[in-house]
């Protein structure tokens, strides 16, 4: 009889669901452990379809629930004490949500901002406590960094910073690489990797004093920004492209493209809690995890494609994501 059919097999089968229970009744992060269960009933389904024996399978399947059990066993959160934490980018968005989160959990709070007479900054300031403090932050300035530096040294005398959340992001029009202008990509990297660096570099040394926490924010694509913003980095598109590349792909094609942005914020999901109670965990769980995926499927989908064949996902993308009408610059 196949190993499908055995009684072995549903007996491993009832193993790896008992086990995957245990995991998720321990933890605080439900949607990410469902998401590892899922894998590891991938996992079993894949042992028995490579012929490996019931004893090779149930084994590799146990050492992985074991290894799961083990890093979602320290759930307990340590005191807030007074912890301060900086989170970036918190004009709008997840740092300005976490941001008043935090405070409400009672936590000391510099939010910094890129505007801080914007309405994102004044908000904060009616809404939260006195522990919230919102600093001038650009972080492509780093006269503006050491200057929050200094402002938070000033607060917290000897006590150290407890956390730093690399939050502030801006993105960029999904639409082919050479059609971005170069100050496009110049401050992608500013904001997103040499900003976060330099913000890092600087608030270590009071990191370190308090033996804390470095909380690094990166998107796969739920920043989509203001409509406003669209049409300006369309325009921008525009009138950066030669001649010659214009009539490769056509203006029309950076419209459909643009069209993108609306599709993905009308399906992303609005509720951005899985988020903020990842990054909390980060900040406050005793045993923080090295990696959070919140959202629907995430951590599947990063599972998926990192061990895919990339001509499966080149499939894929060309499936679902490339336009109906190729422009020139496109066709085989």
């Amino acid at each position: 009889m196949s190993l499908f059919f055995s009684e072995s097999a549903w007996l491993s089968l009832a193993a790896t669901a008992v086990l995957g229970g245990m995991l998720l009744c321990r933890s605080k992060r439900p949607g990410q452990l469902w998401s590892q269960v899922l894998c590891l009933a991938g996992l079993w389904g894949g042992a028995c379809l490579l012929g490996l024996s019931l004893l090779c399978s149930l084994l590799l399947l146990l050492l992985s629930c074991f290894l799961l059990y083990t890093c979602s066993s320290d759930q307990e959160l340590l005191p807030v004490d007074q912890k301060a934490v900086l989170v970036t980018g918190a004009d709008s968005g997840f740092g300005h949500a976490l941001s008043k989160n935090l405070d409400k959990l009672g936590f000391t709070v510099f939010a910094g901002v890129l505007d801080a007479k914007g309405s994102g900054a004044e908000e904060l300031r009616r809404t939260c406590s006195e522990r919230l403090s919102v600093l001038q932050m650009d972080v492509t300035k780093v006269e503006q960094i050491k200057d929050a530096h200094s402002k938070v040294t000033e607060k917290i005398k000897d006590k150290g910073l407890w956390a730093v959340v690399n939050n502030a992001g801006v993105f960029q029009l999904p639409i082919d690489g050479e059609l971005i202008p170069m100050t496009h990509y110049r401050r992608c990297m500013a904001v997103n990797f040499f900003g976060a660096v330099e913000v890092t570099k600087v608030f270590l040394p009071l990191l370190r004093k308090s033996k804390g926490r470095l909380v690094n924010v990166s998107s796969m694509g739920d920043i989509t920004g203001p409509p406003e913003t669209w049409d300006k980095m369309e325009k921008e598109i525009l009138d950066h492209l030669s001649q010659e590349i214009q009539d490769d792909y056509g203006q029309d094609y950076v419209r459909t493209q643009k069209n993108l942005l609306p599709i993905m914020k009308d399906r992303s999901c609005s509720d951005i809690t899985p988020v903020l109670r990842d990054i909390e965990h980060a900040i406050s769980a005793r045993s923080p995890s090295s990696l959070y995926t919140p959202g629907r499927l995430t951590y599947l989908w990063i599972c998926f494609s990192s061990y895919s064949p990339t001509s499966l996902l080149d499939y894929i993308s060309q499936k679902f994501f490339v336009p109906k009408q190729m422009p020139k610059a496109l066709r085989g």
